[in-house]
């Protein structure tokens, strides 16, 4: 006779799959269209990205409001992170890297803007960081390339239900 525990453990690795593709499914939507809307055509950077890094996005350190240094770089690594990550992520590949991208552009959106970490900042954090563990899981290229590369674990999920 199959218990409910073992049910539940089938589920769940039934559905872990479809969870971790929902999950780089939700942390690249707001990132990627944030990064839409940098960018005026393709390889051209909007003027009011770069007058928002250069005059108006500040760092927000221990009290202190500071410039962001370098702000049109900033304002151009911004806009490339927010469209390429958010593609390998939903694609599954390098996705643990991908994730940690977006968890430390998390990190310095979160020094920028203080006031939205319940709202944005926490949820997109504890995404990206659920993403760096577990990785694409089977609906991904990272594990085609594992198993390419003689690797299973590459982008295997680990099971939830132990």
């Amino acid at each position: 006779m199959i218990t409910v525990s073992e049910r539940l453990t089938a589920a769940t690795r039934m559905l872990e799959p479809f969870a971790l593709l929902a999950l780089r499914f939700a942390l690249a939507v707001p990132f990627f269209k944030s990064g839409l809307t940098k960018w005026d055509g393709f390889g051209r950077l909007s003027d009011t990205t770069t007058l928002l890094f250069t005059h108006e996005f500040r760092l927000h350190i221990f009290g202190a409001s500071l410039p962001y240094p370098f702000p049109t770089l900033m304002a151009w690594m911004s806009g490339v992170f927010e469209i390429l990550l958010p593609v390998l992520l939903v694609l599954g590949l390098m996705t643990r890297f991908s994730a940690l991208g977006l968890l430390v552009m998390t990190a310095i959106i979160q020094l920028t803007v203080p006031s939205a970490w319940a709202n944005f900042h926490l949820p997109w954090a504890a995404m990206a960081l659920a993403l760096v563990v577990y990785g694409a899981g089977p609906i991904g290229i990272d594990r085609i390339f594992g198993r390419w590369l003689g690797n299973r674990s590459t982008g295997e999920a680990h099971s939830f239900a132990r």
